[in-house]
């Protein structure tokens, strides 16, 4: 059983042997989750967080599961993030087969209350930064993919742009961050039928009520500190109850249940799927 989640452990199966995974913001949460469960099934991982020490001990974690892995650590919104993060990768283990968009936070506010600082954070790093990673993504496949065809290599590689349920139904107080969510799901679909010629299937997974330490309940006033700014953390208890009563299967998601959804367009089962938005979210429709 898995000590977090009280539900069976699968038996890995190895869908993923030796493709070499890029999950941006998985030093924590779901980006965590989704490195040890891509590595469980055979993938090298290159693992992404704004500071140091939570993803050099994802590092750790994955090596003693035998998972050969690096970081790199950064901001995704600085300047040739895209490209050295890739880097990293190719210098690592060669061509990377999977890019998971993933990194992220919200900085809520209602419009009357909303700053430019606010809506140009959320543009950084859930659009622009997407838009960065996929771009340098493609620039290195593209060749790649063009000679596998010519030698009759039959291989599919994978984007997966991580969203929100925020940006398929809005939310209050959320402009800023379901604009850019809903934009995003706009780009899947373009590149989708962009890179279809290069065999990358491009899809999004759009989350609904998942339980990190950014939507734990709680009745104390907490924050974390993001490049300078001061970000509110956390739902009040009564407000957390009332948002899982919401979905139809009766809970929150766990950062496993997120990580295990985008799983499912990482592996070959997935190779005539793009262009997708696939809500992740336990039935909630908002």
């Amino acid at each position: 059983m898995n000590e977090l989640t009280n539900k069976p452990t699968l038996k890995p199966t190895l869908k993923l042997k030796d493709k070499v995974a890029l999950i941006t913001g998985s030093g924590r949460g779901i980006g965590r989750s989704l490195a040890l469960k891509l590595a469980s099934e055979g993938a090298k991982i290159v693992v992404n967080d704004l500071d140091e020490a939570p993803a050099n001990e994802v590092v750790a974690t994955l090596r003693k599961m035998g998972t050969d892995c690096v970081a790199y650590v950064g901001s995704v919104t600085a300047p040739d993030f895209a490209e050295n993060f890739i880097a990293t990768a190719i210098e690592a283990f060669g061509t990377p087969d999977i890019l998971v968009n993933n990194a992220g936070y919200t900085w809520d506010s209602m419009i009357h209350k909303s700053t430019d600082d606010q809506f140009d954070a959320m543009y950084e790093i859930h659009l622009k930064a997407p838009f960065q990673l996929n771009r340098a993504f493609t620039r290195i496949i593209a060749p790649v993919a063009k000679d596998e065809a010519e030698n009759g290599i039959s291989n599919y590689r994978k984007i997966i742009n991580i969203s929100s349920i925020s940006g398929e139904f809005g939310n209050i107080g959320q402009v800023n961050y379901s604009s850019m969510k809903s934009a995003l799901g706009g780009m899947t679909k373009t590149l989708s039928k962009e890179l279809g010629r290069h065999k990358i299937n491009v899809n999004c997974v759009a989350f609904g009520f998942i339980n990190t330490r950014l939507t734990e309940a709680t009745d104390e006033k907490k924050t974390i500190n993001i490049e300078g700014n001061e970000i509110a953390i956390g739902i009040p208890k009564d407000l957390h109850a009332g948002f899982s009563n919401m979905i139809p299967l009766g809970h929150a998601g766990s950062a496993e249940d997120a990580a295990n959804g985008v799983y499912l367009f990482c592996i070959p089962e997935s190779d005539y799927i793009s262009g997708q938005t696939v809500i992740v979210g336990g039935g909630v429709r908002m």
